[in-house]
C-alpha cells in the first residue's frame, strides 16, 4: 500500500476541469473509490470537490451512473431526430401537404427589404 492508503489512481483532463479516481483502502481495510474534481478558477487557484463510494455500494452506484447515461443517450438521439425533422426539404413531404404550404405562404407578404404596410377593410 502507497502513500495515504492509495491503491490505484488515474487522471482524465477536460479543459478547466480535472478528474481523478483514486482506489484508497482505509485503516480498517475497507476499499473504497474517491472521484475528485478540480477546477481551475483563474488561474491560481483551484476548487476542488470530492464523493467517496465504498466497495460495497459500487454496484448500486455504477448502475445508477449507467442508467443515466443511457437516459443521456436516447436523449440525444431524439434531439437529433427532431433536428433532422425541422430540416426536411417541403419535397420530402406528402403531395396534399406542400400543397397546402405553398398556398400558405402565397398570402404573406414577399420580404424585398422594404417596409410594407397591410390593412384590412372593415365593414361600415
Amino acid at each position: 500500500m502507497s502513500v495515504r492508503g492509495e491503491l490505484f489512481t488515474t487522471k482524465v483532463i477536460l479543459d478547466n476541469r480535472s478528474y481523478f479516481f483514486n482506489v484508497k483502502e482505509n485503516r480498517m481495510g475497507d476499499v473504497f473509490l474517491q472521484v475528485v474534481e478540480s477546477k481551475s478558477m483563474n488561474g491560481e487557484d483551484f476548487n476542488r470537490r470530492a464523493i467517496v463510494v465504498f466497495a460495497d455500494d459500487m454496484k448500486q452506484f455504477f448502475k445508477g451512473l449507467d442508467d443515466s447515461l443511457s437516459f443521456i443517450e436516447k436523449d440525444r438521439k431524439a434531439r437529433e431526430k427532431r433536428v433532422a425533422e425541422k430540416k426536411k426539404p417541403v419535397a420530402a413531404l406528402p403531395q396534399k401537404q406542400r400543397y397546402i404550404k405553398k398556398n400558405q405562404h402565397d398570402n404573406m407578404p414577399k420580404r424585398t427589404g422594404k417596409v410594407h404596410i397591410v390593412s384590412k377593410k372593415t365593414a361600415d
